[in-house]
């Protein structure tokens, strides 16, 4: 017997005893006076346990019998289902095995038979949270996680990126190769030729949506009102040519929602996967297409505040392929032509026009692989051509030194017997004869 079963048998017994009447016992027991007496006259025939329920300590009548309880553990204990709770176990058992089974039911099934262990409840800051936008396509949240999605069924790394509505959760999700410009920006035209241009993306502060500024190590970093504007990025560019607004979080807790969504994902989508057997790109986006995001956006999405979408439709002015490209700018030569990753390019002659010479050109280069030249509001033709051939300059020819020649003419060999003989006179004798008064011949 509870306390509150003891709580009721009081109230009884006062009740029974005319200290209060039926009508305030049932007041507080929160029956009618029919119950009461109804409950007064048990308790005449059978005491106090008269107050306890008829069915308590007997098995439900809806109780899973113990064959079908063997087949739920059975089927549960496969690896494939490893890590599973009782929510998603019972999606699962109704859709592929045909087994309807109550979350709360199957969840006393697994605990008893040790293959889920449910976790105690913490309390934790409580963090107010930021109102929703009351707007679809008011704020879009778009960020990309790095996981093991295939849980090493493949060699390749995946990405997933996700853009999911602030104001209704509604999820748009794409696996990528790489976490890369081009293939954001795949997304991001996925996303506009589905649903609109949205007012404004939220995302962090990734290179991919900010140029982040070089200071030196010997200088300390300016604050940002002092800081020179800085070029956008590829992204950034694109979205400032479509009209979107560019919002940053300067937390991961700022953008909680789309944080949250990973979460989710990481939990149920990598358990859909193993199931789906999924073990390449193309199979993982199948999946993702035809299962998962169906059911994120018929189980999450909620009703926005405001019925009115905000989303804006592509105007003609917004050539789609042009901002969604990367774009390079490079300097028109005097042979009319431009260099552009290790090529060189040739403009056609019918579209050379005043002032190409010397200016510089926008190069696109688009995600179906094309590129595209742009002088003003004009594409220029192009074609490739050949490299010019440079020039190798010899290196200079090292000469050998020459040999010592012999001293083979006569003249020489003569001035060396003059020099090696001795002299016939001394110097210092003939420095002093008087050629006045001697004869021309020298006599000692």
């Amino acid at each position: 017997m509870t306390q509150r079963d003891r709580d009721r048998l009081v109230v009884l017994k006062q009740v029974q005893k005319r200290q209060i009447t039926q009508q305030q016992g049932g007041e507080q027991l929160g029956y009618t006076e029919r119950h009461v007496r109804r409950l007064l006259k048990k308790l005449k025939g059978e005491g106090d346990k008269a107050i306890l329920h008829g069915l308590r300590g007997r098995p439900s009548n809806r109780r899973r019998s113990a064959k079908e309880r063997e087949a739920i553990v059975r089927i549960l204990s496969q690896e494939v289902y490893q890590g599973f709770g009782p929510t998603l176990a019972a999606e699962y058992l109704a859709q592929k095995h045909k087994i309807e089974v109550g979350r709360e039911a199957l969840r006393q099934i697994m605990l008893a038979a040790q293959l889920w262990r449910g976790s105690k409840r913490r309390m934790e800051t409580v963090h107010q949270w930021r109102e929703r936008k009351h707007s679809r396509g008011e704020m879009v949240q778009w960020d990309t996680s790095e996981h093991n999605w295939l849980e090493g069924r493949s060699a390749e790394k995946l990405y997933l990126i996700h853009m999911i509505d602030d104001a209704t959760s509604e999820l748009t999700a794409r696996f990528v190769r790489s976490d890369s410009n081009q293939e954001n920006l795949r997304m991001l035209e996925s996303y506009l030729q589905r649903h609109g241009r949205p007012v404004a993306f939220y995302t962090d502060k990734a290179s991919l949506f900010q140029t982040a500024p070089k200071t030196p190590r010997d200088q300390k970093e300016l604050p940002r009102q002092e800081r020179e504007p800085l070029p956008p990025t590829q992204i950034g560019r694109a979205l400032r040519e479509l009209g979107i607004a560019w919002l940053a979080a300067h937390s991961p807790q700022a953008k909680g929602r789309v944080e949250r969504s990973f979460q989710t994902a990481q939990d149920r989508l990598v358990k859909g996967l193993r199931v789906a057997g999924a073990k390449s790109l193309a199979e993982a986006n199948r999946y993702l297409e035809a299962e998962f995001l169906p059911w994120w956006n018929q189980h999450l999405q909620v009703v926005p505040a405001n019925p009115i979408d905000a989303h804006r439709p592509l105007d003609p002015q917004h050539d789609l392929a042009a901002s969604l490209s990367v774009v390079k700018t490079r300097q028109v030569a005097n042979d009319y032509t431009i260099r552009f990753e290790a090529k060189v390019y040739q403009i056609a002659r019918q579209d050379i026009r005043a002032g190409l010479r010397g200016a510089s050109v926008r190069i696109e280069s688009r995600l179906d692989g094309t590129l595209q030249v742009r002088f003003q509001q004009h594409y220029l033709a192009v074609s490739p051509c050949a490299l010019p051939l440079k020039h190798k300059l010899e290196a200079p020819a090292v000469r050998k030194p020459r040999p010592a020649r012999a001293a083979s003419s006569a003249r020489k060999q003569e001035h060396h017997d003059f020099l090696a003989a001795p002299a016939p006179f001394p110097l210092w004798k003939a420095a002093h004869i008087d050629r006045t008064r001697t004869t021309d011949t020298l006599e000692e």
